[in-house]
């Protein structure tokens, strides 16, 4: 075996075992209703058609997600992008298409009778910041560039399926949105799907989201997360003339250490619920006495309490280590500790017996695939949190390394995921007669 397919193997293994942890284990039933009504679904001509049209047309999918990823997304700065995404959905052929006062793109394609409004949905944001190469590079069928898996392909997913649509001329009984949302990734804190159901966006009854994930996610379950900068402040000043000073930074490493120690008694039992210091900074020189010390947290869990309870902890561990340095501190003014919340991302968890996830699951099931139920953060925690219908599915192919400057996607079958996407979103909207 080569090194680079031995490097792909173990790329591929991590990239299972990676997903694993994001994965219900229980089987939920299908119920016979909506394995007919699929059925009958796609004996429908025009859905045949549409689904060989996705099949056929590829290469167009293809050359859309290149043209995207190769538009830099960075967070809070995803307007270039924004702009080329509606004007590829108003080519295509909508009824209307905005952007909003967030910054979301959204194409309306009117319904029969428009007495709901079903969301297809993407992200346009990525992780990286401004100045990151994404130019994409190819091994055959595997393109590699920062953003062209999470989620870049979801873009080029959306793009596909309205096209499908129109080619075949397929009505619905209910309004469609063709979303590009801002904000998902980070500290953009789901923002943009926050506007969209916070009353100052359209009503939506029934939201799907495309992202992370082989064919076959069906991911109803919002993992929450709460997340925090710490900073500790004080005089400053240089490491030899003005020592004695209380250090921030000492304060910091050991707030973390009362931290990590409480932390991991906490989670050791009870419902899953995970911790991480993600970024720390602070300081001018080796030899100075930093002025400030900082470090931002990521806390999960699928409970809200158990998340509530994490934030008692870190506040205590870093108080505590604030009253420690400031007792041993020989001079100078005590320093002080701000913890901030940045980043509340609500959980929640929906019923498998609502219509949309059934859908979903036999959708799934007629690619002969078993459904994947997967618990994650995604746009669909916020509809998830208020009760309203939501799945996120994935974007299909194969794909690892995500947040990184070494990501890539291979165009394993490919098409599928936008079949599945075109065939979950009409059964939920309807075919109108």
């Amino acid at each position: 075996m080569s090194i680079k397919s031995s490097l792909f193997s173990f790329i591929f293994t991590l990239c299972s075992l990676c997903l694993s942890f994001g994965q219900e284990q229980a089987e939920i039933p299908v119920q016979k209703v909506y394995k007919e009504e699929l059925s009958e679904m796609t004996s429908k001509n025009m859905v045949r058609a549409a689904m060989a049209y996705i099949k056929e047309t590829d290469s167009i999918t293809l050359q859309d997600h290149i043209h995207l990823t190769e538009i830099p997304a960075p967070p809070f700065k995803e307007e270039i992008r924004a702009k080329e995404f509606l004007k590829m959905l108003n080519q295509i052929g909508v009824d209307s298409a905005w952007i909003d006062a967030e910054g979301n793109v959204l194409a309306l394609r009117k319904g029969k009778t428009g007495k709901r409004t079903i969301a297809l949905d993407a992200h346009l944001d990525t992780v990286f910041p401004e100045g990151t190469d994404v130019k994409v590079s190819f091994n055959k069928d595997t393109l590699f560039a920062p953003g062209i898996g999470d989620d870049t392909r979801g873009l080029a997913m959306v793009l596909t399926v309205l096209r499908a649509m129109n080619e075949m001329n397929i009505p619905t009984e209910d309004d469609i949105l063709f979303i590009g949302t801002v904000g998902e990734e980070g500290l953009g804190d789901l923002r943009g799907v926050k506007f969209l159901f916070s009353g100052q966006g359209p009503k939506i009854d029934a939201w799907i989201s495309i992202d992370g994930g082989d064919l076959g996610r069906v991911n109803f379950k919002g993992l929450g997360s709460y997340r925090y900068r710490v900073v500790f402040k004080g005089p400053g000043g240089h490491s030899w003339g003005a020592f004695g000073l209380a250090n921030p930074h000492h304060a910091l490493a050991a707030g973390i250490n009362h931290f990590v120690h409480e932390a991991d008694k906490y989670t050791k039992d009870g419902p899953r619920t995970s911790y991480n210091i993600g970024r720390m900074g602070g300081g001018t020189s080796v030899n100075s006495i930093p002025f400030s010390s900082w470090a931002e947290i990521d806390i999960r869990s699928h409970r809200p309490e158990r998340l509530d309870d994490m934030e008692k902890i870190l506040k205590a561990a870093m108080h505590k280590g604030l009253e420690e340095q400031n007792a041993i501190r020989r001079h100078g003014r005590p320093l002080t500790v701000e913890v901030e919340m940045i980043g509340n991302r609500p959980s929640g968890e929906l019923s498998p017996d609502l219509p949309l996830i059934q859908k979903a699951l036999a959708t799934v099931e007629h690619f002969g695939i078993k459904p994947a139920i997967t618990r994650g953060s995604t746009n669909s925690n916020t509809p998830i949190s208020m009760g309203i219908p939501a799945v996120t599915i994935g974007r299909g192919g194969k794909a690892a390394w995500a947040h990184s400057l070494l990501e890539w996607w291979a165009d394993e079958e490919g098409y599928k995921a936008s079949q599945y996407a075109l065939l979950l979103l009409l059964a939920e909207a309807g075919i109108g007669d």
